[in-house]
């Protein structure tokens, strides 16, 4: 990629966990907020499934889709190869935010430059999608906010790439 850089946003549980039921386990309001003042205006590269659960397409955002489906979404770029998005990225000189799912963020674990995790003080059992491991040797890590709400502590961490 010419001077585009890659970053990951994600929410995980303490075993790492993402979602069930193509949703997001935990929804608080201050990480809602720091999803979208870290996304705005800003191209998000998603997964199919993440697309159909969100509850329509973002505003303020260019919505880019990896997938091996035939999608036709008016308002999205539909790449069926890493390949493939990897040429688009290449020609814009900006940050592209890696937003889900599980499978993507596998995809690009090994290649982003940032990631803006939210670490959630909690568990779910449920759980049936995950985050991919960190080897945080490759990572110089800064905690951004420490937050409570509903009585579950978070924090927003961000890695840069060592």
């Amino acid at each position: 990629m010419a001077d585009s850089s890659l970053t990951i946003i994600a929410a995980v549980g303490k075993n790492n966990e993402l979602g069930k039921d193509n949703k997001l386990i935990w929804r608080f309001k201050e990480d809602m907020h720091f999803f979208k003042d870290n996304t705005m205006g800003k191209p998000i590269i998603m997964g199919r499934k993440t697309l159909e659960s969100l509850p329509k397409l973002l505003p303020g955002r260019e919505h880019l889709v990896l997938t091996r489906s035939n999608l036709d979404v008016e308002g999205i770029k539909v790449f069926h190869s890493k390949e493939e998005l990897y040429e688009y990225i290449s020609r814009f000189d900006k940050e592209f935010m890696v937003i889900g799912g599980a499978s993507i963020y596998q995809e690009f674990v090994d290649e982003a430059d940032r990631m803006l995790l939210t670490h959630i003080d909690a568990t779910c059992p449920e759980a049936d999608v995950w985050f991919p491991e960190i080897k945080p040797q490759e990572w110089n890590v800064k905690t951004l906010s420490k937050v409570e709400e509903n009585g579950i502590r978070f924090m927003h961490k961000e890695y840069l790439r060592k």
